[in-house]
Formats: structure tokens, sequence, C-alpha cells
């Protein structure tokens, strides 16, 4: 019962930390899979505990130098602005660090990761004095599919984490989750955008109304590109530019989404059909 926990913890091995993070390997390739349905990689995991706690236990911290030490801390502060960090040599750890803390609050831990705190304008500064950075990159603009679908299978030099919603200029009713881990990067619907529906669907709350009028723009309402990206020694200028050249160009966009329901399009189908917006 997360709710009468007192502490989440993650313990991180600062040996091998690095090396699983940019693995490609699947919990079934290391036996430690939930089972048939269960396809995260190694990556997935690690990222849903580093950012998901209130205490990250930093074991094997003596056999690494002091500079790596630093480094790596700063990257998992990073990713968990809120964790605090606690070294451990052969997984001893003081009990005040890991018990009776009264740290644990689950909305706080949901809005913890660093992707999340950067998409809302909190920066964590001391992360920069080993080369860590992170920006968020916002368009309003579609992204033409196929020159994303060729940006997104290219390297991003110096990019740990990126994650955030884009819409691509096929598929303008949806709403598209962008996540990456290291070396394993998944997409997938999010939902839809709220310009996609009758506002008789809309909430009727005021608060949720000046959300979504917070978020308009026209001619395209809530639709929108905002991308987190964290990493160490990023050409931020260089990875906009790799963004900003899969937008739609002026003639593309002039065409009308009509036109654009033609463009070549090689995401896979996302699991929420056509079908099923509409109903």
């Amino acid at each position: 019962d997360l709710a009468r926990l007192d502490t989440m913890v993650t313990v991180v091995d600062a040996c091998h930390f690095l090396r699983d993070y940019a693995s490609r390997d699947s919990l079934t390739d290391r036996q430690a899979s939930l089972g048939e349905e269960d396809e995260r990689a190694v990556a997935d995991l690690l990222i849903e505990q580093v950012e998901f706690c209130d205490v990250i236990v930093l074991n094997k911290t003596d056999l690494i130098s002091a500079e790596a030490l630093a480094e790596l801390e700063s990257i998992l502060r990073s990713l968990n602005p809120r964790a605090d960090i606690a070294r451990s040599e052969f997984g001893r750890v003081p009990l005040d660090k890991v018990l009776n803390t009264g740290r644990f609050d689950f909305d706080a831990a949901a809005e913890a990761p660093g992707w999340l705190a950067e998409l809302r304008g909190e920066h964590v500064p001391e992360t920069e004095a080993y080369g860590i950075s992170s920006f968020v990159y916002r368009a309003r603009r579609p992204f033409h599919p196929q020159r994303l679908w060729q940006w997104m299978q290219e390297e991003w030099p110096g990019v740990v984490r990126s994650k955030g919603y884009f819409w691509l200029a096929s598929r303008p009713q949806f709403a598209a989750l962008w996540s990456q881990a290291g070396a394993v990067a998944r997409h997938s619907c999010a939902g839809l955008w709220w310009a996609a529906l009758d506002r008789a669907e809309w909430p009727q709350d005021e608060d949720s109304l000046a959300l979504i009028r917070s978020r308009w723009a026209e001619p395209f309402g809530d639709r929108q590109q905002e991308l987190v990206l964290i990493g160490m020694d990023m050409d931020s200028l260089a990875l906009t530019a790799g963004f900003d050249a899969c937008l739609l160009n002026d003639a593309e966009l002039a065409a009308g989404m009509e036109a654009w329901q033609a463009l070549d399009d090689p995401f896979p189908r996302w699991a929420i059909s056509e079908e099923d917006a509409e109903a």
C-alpha cells in the first residue's frame, strides 16, 4: 500500500549505472521481467526507479573516482531533483537516511522527475558545473512524420533523457508521447488534443478551462511540440535545428490538414485507433 510507505528508496550501483542505462537489454534478457507481457528495457526500469523515489542510495562509491562520483550524482539529480542522495560502501547507509524520514508523498513523487520540473520552468543549476544541462524544445507547427522518424533514428549526442509531447501533421487529432532513457526510446498515443474535440466534451470546471486556455494559440489550439532534453555537454542549438528541420515548411503548412493526411508516415499505428477516437 503506497499510502503507508514512509520512504521510497532506490539503490543505484555506482559502478554499473551508466553502463546499464546505455544498454538496450530488455528485462527478459536479464531474466528479470514480470512475465511475457513485460516488455520493458533495463533502462526503463532504472529510470522508473530513479525518477519515482525519495532517496537514492548510491552504493559502491569507494570503487569510482571522486570526479566520476560527482558527475554521476549530478546526472541523478537532474533526473530527480527532489530525491536525497546517500553515498554508501558495501551497502552500509545510515538508517536515518532511509527509515522514518516522513518524506513519502505520492503526488510529490509523481511530479518529481527532472523532465517535468524543466517543463514547468524549474531549473537545477547545481548540475551545470559538470556539463549537465536541460532545455525544452517548443513549437506550434506540426512535425512532418517522415522527417521526424528519420531524426529519431539518429544519435542525439550527449542526451541521456528526453520526454514530452509532440504532434504529427498526419495525425492532427492525436497527442503523442515521446520517452527516451539512455539507448531506449519509445513513442505512443497520449490521447486527443482538446482542439480535436467538440467543446461540449470539454471539462466544465473553471480550473480545467483555465489550463486549456493557457495552452491555446490559434490556429492550432492546444496542439504543440513540447519536449524536454536532459544531457551532458549537449549542443542545444544543433538539437533545436534538428527538430526545426522536421517541422512542416511554409508550403506544406499552407496545404492544410486534409493534404497532411497523405504525407509519408512510417510511425506504427498507435494503440488508440481513429475509430476509437471518433467513438
